[in-house]
């Protein structure tokens, strides 16, 4: 974007700047050119500073509507139309390619979705919830095309445990991506077992950067994913 922003600042008209000032008299030719390229260095370098600011308002607004919020549980349905504003928002702002982006790899929190139950499955269910409260839900992606998923819980509040998927990435175009997971693994306190069969899902990429992922499921469920603390980007 930065990058954008720097070319379309060069085809601005090349007026002066009311702030330049006069031009002192006893400056040479030389010297005055040194001038205007340091002048106009400083109005590019603020056109791309105010061109960033709307995609990281928009990621800062995005968070505080979804951060504390059980992934999504909590909010009213007003809230999630608020949510799926901002994002669709945000998609005006993604990079032309995003399943090409080197930001795609690393931990992500997965911090909202707008079918909160769809992250975990019946874990995550009105039922489940009653049982099993949720600590964590990461999912991890790895060069060139792994992608691992996990749900962490504890069980009426003293038995830790964790379900998780471990999967393939598979490119569809330049927004969508395919993942085949095996059978899910559960651990529940010293047990550890497999069960259930492979299971398949398709995600497309609607925004991405530094902080956040968004993406939306083939049944229309947005998902937002923000980076860990410390995650590696493989960059």
């Amino acid at each position: 974007m930065a990058a954008c922003s720097l070319t379309l600042s060069s085809s601005l008209p090349q007026s002066k700047p009311s702030f330049f000032g006069s031009k002192p008299s006893h400056l040479s030719l030389h010297s005055t050119s040194f001038a205007l390229k340091s002048q106009c260095f400083r109005v590019s370098s603020s056109f791309v500073s105010i061109s960033s600011r709307p995609a990281d308002d928009l990621v800062a607004s995005l968070l505080s509507k979804v951060i504390q919020t059980d992934g999504g549980v909590s909010l009213t349905t007003k809230q999630h139309q608020e949510v799926a504003q901002v994002a669709n928002e945000l998609n005006k702002y993604c990079v032309d390619e995003p399943v090409k982006c080197p930001l795609i790899f690393g931990d992500w929190d997965v911090v909202y979705c707008s079918n909160p139950t769809s992250p975990g499955g019946g874990y995550r269910s009105a039922l489940g919830r009653l049982f099993f409260k949720t600590k964590d839900m990461v999912q991890a992606v790895e060069a060139p095309d792994s992608v691992r998923n996990k749900v962490s819980f504890s069980v009426f509040g003293f038995l830790n445990g964790e379900v998780s998927l471990k999967g393939k990435l598979k490119v569809l175009d330049h927004q969508w991506i395919q993942v085949i997971f095996e059978p899910p693994e559960l651990r529940v306190g010293e047990m550890d077992f497999r069960y259930g069969g492979e299971s398949e899902v398709k995600l497309q990429i609607t925004y991405i950067d530094e902080k956040i992922r968004l993406g939306k499921g083939s049944r229309g469920s947005l998902f937002v994913f923000q980076r860990r603390h410390g995650g590696s980007t493989n960059v």
